[in-house]
């Protein structure tokens, strides 16, 4: 691992806790958004002097006790508790996760294939860990498509959010969308993987502070879940998807990527959007 990612990953989680969250006293004048790091080390059973190695990346190989110790004191869930351990594995000398030898994976199995056409209408895409879209639903296409995030060879969701100015339009929380996309890529090796290192560098150079800010600053895991508010062309107001990620096999490197209608506005004039493509399609 070439920066300290398991110390920011560590700092950021302790200032999203609120001592009332630790079931902790809030006192006066607290200079430190969440915990400080004296009451995280307390709850963890360890020393301040240790906790401070650690977000200093000055020691980057707890072991498996005091990883278990630090998780349940800022209340990690089991993906980032699983990420956690991830990046102290990274910073193992000499650790390989083979991603130097395995190219991101761009063949989309028959069955996935199948999985998409089951849903239909719904707007679905199959991606891999470059954010490359690999498979789509008609819905996808119609949902997307008009934005601009089709386009490329190939096309890709983090291309399109930090090279394409259409995005900024079509995504009202375009923050929060690239500081998604970004903890996508860091779910893993990142810049150990020459695969990320290469679309990093890409990015470093054509986006400029838009990614590089966010690599210094973001932490993954990416939320998985969660509701997107959309504009789109072709309808009137904005759209809210509530999206699901779903991890296929791991010999896959892919995910599935689902939005669904988040309330029934939305689900109207989405409904609205594929009876018109339909009749399109038949004309």
């Amino acid at each position: 691992m070439s920066e300290n990612e398991l110390g920011r990953f560590l700092r950021t989680r302790r200032e999203a806790v609120t001592p009332a969250d630790a079931g902790l006293p809030t006192g006066p004048r607290r200079r430190t958004p969440g915990l400080r790091r004296s009451e995280l080390a307390m709850l963890a059973g360890v020393s301040v002097e240790y906790v401070t190695r650690l977000e200093q990346g000055r020691d980057r190989r707890p072991s498996a006790s005091v990883l278990s110790a630090l998780a349940e004191a800022l209340g990690l869930s089991m993906r980032e508790r699983i990420h956690l351990h991830r990046l102290t594995k990274a910073a193992e000398p000499g650790f390989s996760c083979g991603a130097e030898s395995v190219p991101p994976g761009r063949t989309v199995r028959a069955p996935v294939r199948a999985l998409l056409d089951r849903l239909e209408p719904a707007a679905a895409v199959v991606h891999n860990r470059l954010g490359e879209l690999l498979a789509t639903t008609r819905g996808f296409d119609r949902l997307m498509g008009p934005v601009g995030m089709l386009e490329g060879e190939p096309a890709s969701i983090v291309r399109y959010v930090f090279g394409d100015e259409r995005a900024r339009v079509a995504f009202p929380d375009w923050e929060r969308f690239a500081d998604d996309q970004v903890a996508a890529l860091k779910d893993g090796p990142f810049r150990a993987d020459p695969h990320l290192a290469r679309l990093a560098d890409e990015l470093t150079v054509t986006a400029g502070s838009r990614f590089t800010a966010r690599e210094a600053s973001v932490s993954g895991p990416p939320r998985p879940a969660g509701v997107l508010r959309m504009v789109h062309p072709g309808l009137d107001g904005e759209l809210r998807l509530a999206y699901e990620t779903l991890e296929l096999p791991a010999d896959d490197d892919q995910r599935l990527l689902v939005y669904l209608p988040a309330d029934e506005s939305t689900a109207a004039r989405l409904a609205a959007l594929s009876a018109a493509g339909e009749r399109l399609r038949a004309v």
